[in-house]
């Protein structure tokens, strides 16, 4: 799988941007703030339909605009594929598949598969968990269109339910009509657990042989899903807890709530855990998402590097430099000295000053 080419009009800086790409490594590089991320950004958002920040669709339009336009040629297995993705201020984005608009974005999923690998990322692992199950969320969602229908149909029940929590301060008798949001929030919520733990499990075979290999043997991983549950179903937990939940107008147990945890030699290292090892652990789970990602759809990703390399030390450069040679790569980076002393093949460059690529070759 590989991106070809990329066309952005009235994107982030960019006013008008025509690129095309190399199979193997495309390197980007220039000053910070110079619209460098913002080219991996607009590939992610014609993958997923989302900003790897959270962004909102208007504050991705250049300023003074209506509207951004994304065109990406995309080639996955022999056969081309055109995305167009029109992002508007005031209204809903527009999406087109090889010029066929598509009523529902969840279409889009499972055509680019992209892995993202930001300086944030490296800090998934001591962060909330809030950021563990967006991790999951948008792996499985690119992965599994089931779960991205059952993660939508959960949240869409979720969001009802704490809003009936909110009303019931005010009306009391809405009580009774919990029990019909219980049973549906605990059915979608329960495959979506479901679905979560088995690609923790998956993970787990692929990361252990990884971060070992990182840790020269000194270290093992082990991942583990959290639930808030303790033992029993859904049902019953969201059952237990509904006088609590009216107290506190939220819903306190569920999917929603959920994380993985990281062992490193029997250590708890989101709490415990140095730095160091906190990085290590997470390079361990972007490269193992790679992998999976190539043992379920029979295909490389594509991988979006945005300003990594300058993170890490020479040990864990090399290795990631290493494991990604056989895939499609953009990178970002300020210079190109992270790559002078490496044996690691470059096919094309690109300078980028003030939303303008001043120099390819």
């Amino acid at each position: 799988m590989i991106i070809k080419s990329l066309k952005l009009k009235n994107f982030r800086n960019y006013d008008l941007l025509n690129l095309n790409f190399n199979h193997a490594t495309n390197i980007f590089y220039g000053d910070n703030a110079q619209g460098k991320t913002n080219i991996l950004e607009s590939i992610y958002v014609s993958g997923t339909t989302k900003s790897h920040r959270g962004t909102k669709d208007k504050d991705m339009i250049l300023f003074g605009e209506e509207e951004a336009h994304i065109e990406t040629i995309v080639e996955k297995k022999g056969v081309p594929f055109r995305i167009d993705m029109h992002l508007k201020k005031n209204s809903p984005k527009g999406i087109a598949i090889n010029k066929v608009p598509i009523k529902r974005a969840s279409e889009l999923f499972g055509i680019i598969h992209l892995v993202f690998f930001s300086p944030e990322d490296l800090n998934i692992i001591k962060n909330g968990p809030s950021e563990r199950r967006r991790f999951m969320d948008l792996e499985l969602s690119q992965l599994d269109k089931i779960y991205l229908c059952d993660l939508a149909n959960y949240n869409r029940v979720l969001n009802q339910r704490n809003r009936l929590l909110k009303e019931i301060s005010f009306r009391p008798d809405l009580a009774d009509t919990l029990e019909i949001w219980d049973m549906q929030a605990a059915e979608y919520g329960e495959k979506v657990e479901k679905r979560r733990k088995r690609f923790v499990e998956e993970l787990n075979e692929i990361i252990q042989g990884i971060h070992k290999k990182l840790t020269g043997g000194r270290e093992e991983i082990l991942l583990s899903y959290e639930s808030g549950k303790s033992g029993e179903n859904l049902l019953e937990a969201l059952t237990k807890n509904r006088e609590r939940d009216i107290r506190q107008k939220s819903t306190s147990v569920g999917p929603h709530r959920d994380d993985i945890c990281f062992w490193t030699n029997g250590l708890d290292i989101r709490k415990f855990g140095s730095q160091g090892q906190q990085r290590t652990a997470a390079l361990s789970l972007k490269l193992s998402q790679i992998r999976l990602i190539e043992s379920v759809i029979g295909d490389t990703p594509i991988l979006l590097l945005d300003d990594v390399l300058s993170e890490l030390d020479k040990n864990r450069q090399n290795y990631l430099l290493d494991s990604i040679h056989d895939i499609q790569t953009l990178i970002t980076c300020t210079g190109l000295d992270e790559f002078v002393d490496h044996r690691f093949s470059i096919n094309k460059i690109f300078q980028i000053k003030d939303g303008r690529v001043i120099k390819e070759n």
